[in-house]
């Protein structure tokens, strides 16, 4: 199994971020300019106090009738953020994800904010891994048969 550290050490370590007083629109801004479905919302001390997501946006915003210029992301980020360690293994953070529905889990060590992954990184993980792991029965199998 692979750790979270391994999947940020191929993936990269690069974390955007939001500050809390930006408004939605301007977040969502940055969402697009980076190609990134959610963002941790980072308070000036460097905790995070939230998250937000494209499912934030849509639920709390385009629902609700709201205008994403006007809107804090303060205003609609879940701040309830579950949060994963670099030690985490990738099957560990598939079972989180799916029991508690989240796409996206920043990861902390030592309470600072050293990465952020996504389902997607997740399964490209996994799905390494069961190809690395067909290749060596393959071998296994060819050299029985020689």
């Amino acid at each position: 199994m692979a750790t979270v550290r391994q999947m940020l050490d191929k993936k990269g370590h690069e974390v955007y971020t939001v500050a809390p007083d930006v408004t939605v629109f301007e977040a969502l801004e940055k969402m697009a300019e980076y190609n990134v479905g959610a963002l941790p919302v980072v308070d000036a001390s460097g905790q995070i106090v939230g998250l937000f997501s494209e499912r934030d946006y849509a639920r709390k915003v385009i629902l609700r009738g709201k205008a994403s210029k006007d809107i804090p992301v303060s205003e609609i980020m879940s701040t309830h953020v579950l949060y994963i360690t670099p030690e985490t293994t990738d099957w560990q953070c598939m079972a989180l994800m799916t029991d508690k529905r989240v796409r996206h889990l920043p990861v902390l060590e030592e309470g600072r904010l050293v990465g952020f992954i996504s389902i997607g990184d997740v399964v490209k993980s996994i799905m390494d891994e069961q190809k690395f792991h067909i290749e060596q029965l393959e071998q296994y199998i060819q050299r029985g048969m020689s």
